[in-house]
């Protein structure tokens, strides 16, 4: 499919996107997955402006805020904690949902996690995760669900109904004397109360690194993650655990850790063709714990190859779509861009790019990622200016979904309910968490 990058698109007044996605449904909830001909997707319109200023949608949709940090309280009491981040919905019979909400908070921040028994990792540390009940747009519970962490940014769901909740930092007690723990692990959270720890338990062996996502191959059971990290960039990293698809807990039993390498690649942002498929190889971490270097720096140059800004990952089908939110020539990047994403196919071993954004659009940034149940990609956009959430074509074209009307603070944790009809999202910097629904089938 030929697309020009910079191609102006009437009606939205955005630069193109190079966007595929094959097999899949280009809308995102039109038809359905098993249509013979599925809707072509055009989009929803342009954004209706929010007389309350917080959140812009198509003619015909409409939101709910169900929770505000600091404003709106737990169940069982304590503040709804800030900077919501990853987020995922598990099914919970029909019409409900549990969330599984990362708060991406710092040392020194405000809003924090409570810390209750069972559930704390370092007691200096002030994230985790709060696991959220939800009937559409109505609020029945919300609970803290891991505490003790730093910066749970995104994460990813499990085969078996967990969440992976990723820490973005390699703070040790070394870097911040006040920690009393080393950090930078991802921790498993169980909405369904499986998981019986006298304290949260570090899954070890996926890594110590500044961490972004996590995808599961669901036939193979192989972890993938994505690294945000830089001097030198972050990597695309595989686990191939001991007990494959083991159900909750199973990780901790450990496994392989190996970093990507493109042959002849160093840089992925050296890439700009779209549709440029190149083969996979992966080369063991020396040291998956970073005693005393980090992962990333544990390679000889042209051994693997370097991601900037490695974000967003979610599996969908057979493959994994992986998010690269921007690169920089100025910071060291082979070529500059404002996104991409890339299709990693396990079974073929290959990695495809098929999603391009050039610099100086209407949107840039892509962070988190999200798939509807028929298919079509959303982007949680968290770049310069407007901040949008944003749904591209399968002709790629980028289409705006909401945007984020009270400020510039990023969108994150994009999650449909199982049933497609709610969206859930948030934004960070405002601490809200929205339910968006309307008429999906009309794009």
């Amino acid at each position: 499919m030929a697309v020009n990058r910079r191609q102006v698109v009437v009606g939205t007044g955005a630069a193109g996107l190079g966007f595929t996605l094959s097999g899949a449904v280009s809308s995102v909830f039109a038809g359905t997955a098993s249509a013979a001909t599925p809707k072509k997707f055009t989009g929803y319109g342009e954004l209706v402006p929010d007389p309350k200023g917080l959140v812009d949608l198509p003619p015909g949709f409409r939101y709910t805020v169900l929770s505000r940090a600091g404003v709106d309280s737990l169940t069982g009491g304590g503040a709804v904690p800030g900077a919501p981040d990853g987020t995922y919905a598990f099914p919970l019979g029909p019409g409900r949902s549990v969330l599984v909400r990362n708060h991406e908070l710092s040392p020194g921040g405000t809003d924090l996690v409570p810390q209750r028994p069972g559930i704390t990792y370092d007691p200096a540390a002030p994230g985790g995760t709060t696991t959220v009940t939800v009937a559409g747009d109505r609020l029945l519970s919300a609970v803290p669900s891991l505490a003790g962490t730093i910066r749970n940014c995104a994460g990813g769901n499990t085969p078996w109904r967990t969440w992976l909740s990723c820490e973005e930092t390699e703070d040790t007690p070394a870097t911040d004397p006040a920690l009393t723990k080393r950090h930078g692990y991802v921790f498993e959270v169980d909405p369904f109360g499986r998981l019986r720890d006298r304290e949260a338990v570090p899954l070890t062996a996926l890594g110590r690194f500044a961490h972004e996502a996590v995808a599961v191959d669901p036939q193979s059971g192989c972890l993938y993650l994505t690294e945000d990290a830089s001097k030198p960039y972050g990597l695309i990293y595989r686990f191939l655990p001991r007990r494959p698809l083991g159900g909750p807990g199973s990780l901790r039993a450990g496994g392989k850790l190996q970093a990507l390498q493109v042959p002849g690649v160093p840089d992925l942002s050296a890439i700009s063709e779209l549709h440029t498929t190149v083969q996979l190889s992966w080369v063991d971490v020396p040291d998956p714990d970073a005693a005393t270097v980090s992962t990333r720096k544990q390679f000889a140059a042209g051994q693997v190859t370097q991601v900037p800004k490695g974000e967003g990952i979610f599996w969908s089908g057979r493959s994994a779509y992986v998010v690269s939110s921007y690169a920089r020539t100025a910071d060291g990047a082979a070529r500059d861009h404002a996104g991409q994403v890339w299709k990693l196919d396990p079974k073929k071993g290959t990695l495809e790019l098929v999603l391009l954004i050039e610099p100086g659009g209407r949107f840039d940034g892509p962070d988190n990622i999200t798939v509807s149940p028929n298919g079509g990609i959303v982007l949680c956009e968290d770049g310069d200016g407007e901040q949008y959430l944003i749904a591209p074509s399968a002709e790629g074209v980028p289409y705006p979904l909401a945007r984020n009307a009270a400020g510039e603070s990023e969108w994150a944790g994009a999650t449909f309910s199982a049933d497609g009809r709610w969206l859930y999202a948030n934004i960070q910097s405002d601490g809200l968490t929205v339910a968006i629904t309307g008429p999906w089938w009309r794009g």
